[in-house]
Parts: C-alpha cells; sequence; structure tokens
C-alpha cells in the first residue's frame, strides 16, 4: 500500500495508527532476531499512536505511520548510539531537525536501526551490535552503512526509514535490498 494510500486509511478510521505500529513492532521482533536491522525499538511508540488516534483533527501527511530511522540521528530520550559501543548510553535531550519534521507532520518513530559504526562502512557488518543480514539472502550484505533502514523497509517491518548518505550510503542498501532510497 501506498503512503498516501495508508494515511488516508489512517485518517479515516479504516486502519487505526495503534494497530500498524502494533503490526510494526511485532514484523520487528519476528525477523529483527535473523536480520539484525534495529539496534533499539521506542517503548513510547504504541502510547503516541494512541494519541493520534484519538485525535479530532487528524493532520500531517505521514499521519500515524511507523517510521525507522537510523541510529545516527538524535532522537530525544531514546537512546542513540551510531552503532557504537562508547555511546551505548546516550539518550539525547533533543531531536535532529529530520526526526522532529517525521513527528511534526504525525509519524510514529518505531525504533533505531543499525548501522556500519559511526557510518564508517559500505557493508553494515561493522556494528557494534552485530552485522545486518540482507532479508533476500542472509548469506549476502545488504550495504552500508543505512543498512538496517534498507532491511527495514524490504522487509515490511516500516514502510518507511531515515538514513544518511555520504558517499553511497542510501543508494547501496537501497540497491542491495530492493528499495527506493
Amino acid at each position: 500500500m501506498s503512503i498516501s494510500k495508508l494515511v488516508s486509511n489512517v485518517k479515516s478510521g479504516k486502519i487505526s495508527a495503534e494497530a500498524l505500529c502494533r503490526e510494526s513492532i511485532k514484523k520487528i521482533e519476528e525477523l529483527n532476531p535473523v536480520n539484525n536491522a534495529f539496534i533499539a525499538i521506542n517503548d513510547k511508540a504504541i502510547e503516541r499512536a494512541k494519541l493520534l488516534d484519538s485525535q479530532k483533527v487528524k493532520k500531517g501527511t505521514l499521519f500515524g505511520v511507523p517510521v525507522s530511522v537510523k541510529d545516527n540521528f538524535c532522537t530525544k530520550n531514546l537512546q542513540t548510539t551510531a552503532a557504537s559501543k562508547i555511546l551505548s548510553n546516550f539518550n539525547p535531550p533533543y531531536n535532529a531537525f529530520c526526526v522532529q519534521k517525521l513527528i511534526d507532520e504525525g509519524a510514529v518513530i518505531i525504533g533505531k536501526t543499525n548501522l556500519d559504526e559511526f557510518a564508517m562502512g559500505s557493508s553494515n557488518e561493522t556494528s557494534a551490535f552485530g552485522p545486518c543480514r540482507n532479508p533476500w539472502d542472509l548469506d549476502r550484505v545488504p550495504g552500508g552503512s543505512s543498512g538496517g533502514s534498507a532491511i527495514a523497509v524490504a522487509a515490511g517491518m516500516t514502510p518507511i526509514s531515515i538514513g544518511s548518505d555520504t558517499g553511497g550510503s542510501i543508494r547501496w542498501p537501497a540497491s542491495f535490498c530492493g528499495v527506493v532510497g
């Protein structure tokens, strides 16, 4: 289903934001042990989805849509590690600009995706939290450094995921995993 159709269905009440988030989290719990796409899950995602469902006026271009975010973007009160043990206890007091824009448009941040440590790699095998596995062939790499984000979309864990790109870090994983980056 397209993102615009998904948003339309949530705004009209055909699908609840809570149901979408629960489905996303269920898929993550099922597949993450195999492909290691996620470093952290947002334990407040369901609470946010319920709040969105209760609003009388449903605004935002991503209203109710579960979105995953590469773990090098700061997310307020949600662990941000850049896939490094050095930052394993870092919970930022603010959101990165792009994360705040997602929230402002009604998105629900589901969790943080795996990457090459400090986004320095092209295979997604150098994370301190373990390598990612391509969802189409577990013996192949998903590309990096935004491999976790590409896996999340390709495997249907989240309909949208945010990555970062300096030298191919979105483009390579998108092409390796068969999604648009």
